[in-house]
């Protein structure tokens, strides 16, 4: 086997050195933090689809590369009914699922893999459903517990899934991660084995990598799919190197060691901009930075204190000291390229007299103490959610709120914010088809607590305004109820919307035929490495 001169040291905050050579065509993706899991069903986390479903798996549809346009992957063709209840899929033939040192498959991908990825997550009785403590999270943010009423096999190759009621972007969340289809017989000879864990832990897909390894907190390894259904990778091998530390990452891409990085440093994009080595790409994310209210709790819980707190929130100042030229200031629930931006949306401008007055009025006229809870990691929304809350923590103060900044390892801070144990925070979401939906379902309805509307804010209006939204085939009709339902959000301010981040890639430029995904992720099929 012939090596390049390419030598990757994998460090990890003080740990060994693991120092190997990588083979010819070997891709490095520089990643900061460890995948948590590497399962699509169960997981949230952008970090674990990367890991996961973006190299792994397949799903019946899929977004063109760089875009929001659906089209066609393990299912060739569809059709959807007049009514808009019942979606009819025409699956692919001669798909091969992944081998490994424990598993060949029998048979080719049918329509049993996508019964069984749709029902694990479905059925409550299904025999993998509670598997890897069961979670799916997608799964109920999407609505899907309530809105999918059958999914069935019609023949080898057909599937149909039928809807409660009609769902206009129902065929973008297909093309969802969490969507990913699975391989039955894999998932049946694991059960057989009585370890069906290993589903979750030892990824078998169909798609352009075969997973191969992963080493704990250093890299996680694949080779190319030789069998893949659209042609075999340019890549023959990809690696996820785990390297914390995003000055590390940056000047391991300069020594030619990381041909991908995630998460730069804010204050390096000027330089990675200019440096003869590196290739920024940058897109405008379809993302939100925000500060949650936990409308549950003293004081939040009224309408004029949460107001008070907008207009005591320096947005510009925030977009100034932490984002320095990669987001913008939000002035909706989602940036402006999303169906139905409220361009004419009244918004609470700096005023720290309006924002004092209107604590007199709540029955504060001293403020109050509470906290505001620290994101303990860099998301693709807020580049530095510390000095983010430093700066809130400072302005709160000119109006007597004393803020206390508090923060837990990532897991943590996660489960005890759905289960409402936080005051404020700072939060981030990115949209993962691009629907308005997406992004006023989950952070806001009543079907995410607990959950995702952190909030904990309710109003029977904006739930009618979602439910008629999202089952209207009429754009401009969809496009002025998201507008109301907008309207109705800043009223009640249940979070301050902060800004919208430019997402960036920074590539060696060896690299060829990368596409930056509107989603944040990074797929690595088509892209070819230079000599």
């Amino acid at each position: 086997m012939r090596f390049s001169k390419l030598v990757i040291s994998l460090s990890l905050l003080g740990s060994a050195s693991l120092v190997f050579s990588a083979p010819a065509n070997t891709l490095v993706n520089c990643i900061a933090t460890p995948p948590m899991k590497l399962s699509p069903a169960i997981t949230n986390d952008a970090n674990d689809f990367n890991a996961s479903s973006q190299q792994v798996y397949n799903r019946l549809v899929e977004f063109k590369p760089g875009t929001l346009e659906i089209e066609p992957s393990l299912a060739e063709r569809w059709e959807i009914s007049e009514d808009g209840l019942t979606y009819t899929f025409h699956l692919r033939k001669d798909v091969k699922f992944h081998s490994s040192k424990t598993f060949s498959p029998t048979r080719a991908f049918n329509a049993d893999d996508v019964i069984f990825s749709f029902l694990r997550q479905a059925d409550k009785n299904h025999p993998y459903h509670t598997v890897s403590a069961g979670t799916y999270f997608y799964f109920n943010w999407m609505n899907l517990h309530n809105i999918l009423k059958n999914v069935e096999k019609v023949d080898d190759h057909t599937v149909k899934i039928t809807l409660t009621q009609p769902n206009t972007p129902f065929i973008t969340t297909l093309a969802m991660d969490f969507l990913s289809i699975y391989s039955k017989e894999y998932a049946d000879k694991l059960l057989e084995k009585n370890t069906p864990e290993l589903l979750d832990q030892q990824p078998i897909g169909t798609g352009p990598f075969v997973f191969q390894v992963y080493q704990t907190d250093h890299a996680v390894r694949y080779q190319a799919n030789q069998d893949y259904w659209k042609g075999k990778a340019d890549i023959e091998r990809l690696i996820f190197s785990i390297t914390p530390d995003a000055g590390t990452r940056y000047a391991k891409l300069k020594a030619g060691e990381c041909d991908v990085i995630d998460f730069p440093n804010i204050s390096d994009i000027a330089q990675m901009k200019h440096d003869p080595k590196v290739n920024l790409l940058e897109r405008e994310g379809l993302n939100l930075a925000y500060i949650g209210l936990n409308t549950t709790k003293d004081a939040l819980n009224n309408v004029k204190v949460r107001q008070a707190l907008q207009h005591a929130t320096d947005k510009k100042a925030i977009v100034d000291a932490v984002y320095q030229g990669g987001g913008s200031v939000a002035s909706n629930p989602f940036p402006d390229a999303v169906l139905g931006y409220n361009a004419n949306l009244q918004q609470y401008e700096f005023n720290l007299d309006k924002a004092k007055a209107l604590l007199a009025e709540a029955g504060y006229p001293n403020g109050f103490e509470t906290e505001i809870w620290v994101q303990p990691v860099v998301r693709p929304s807020n580049p530095n959610p510390r000095r983010t809350a430093e700066i809130i923590q400072a302005d709160w103060a000119k109006i007597g709120v004393k803020a206390k900044l508090v923060t837990h390892e990532w897991a943590d801070f996660n489960k005890r914010t759905r289960e409402g144990e936080f005051f404020a925070g700072t939060y981030g979401w990115t949209s993962r088809n691009g629907d308005p939906d997406n992004f006023l379902f989950p952070l806001f309805s009543k079907s995410n607590i607990p959950g995702t509307n952190y909030s904990r804010w309710t109003d029977e209006t904006f739930e009618k305004l979602l439910n008629q939204a999202v089952q209207t085939q009429d754009r401009a009709e969809r496009i002025k109820l998201y507008q109301q339902a907008v309207e109705i959000f800043q009223q009640n301010t249940p979070i301050i919307p902060l800004a919208h981040s430019i997402n960036y890639v920074p590539l060696s430029k060896r690299v060829q035929g990368f596409t930056q995904s509107p989603f944040g992720y990074t797929a690595f099929y088509g892209v070819k490495l230079s000599e």
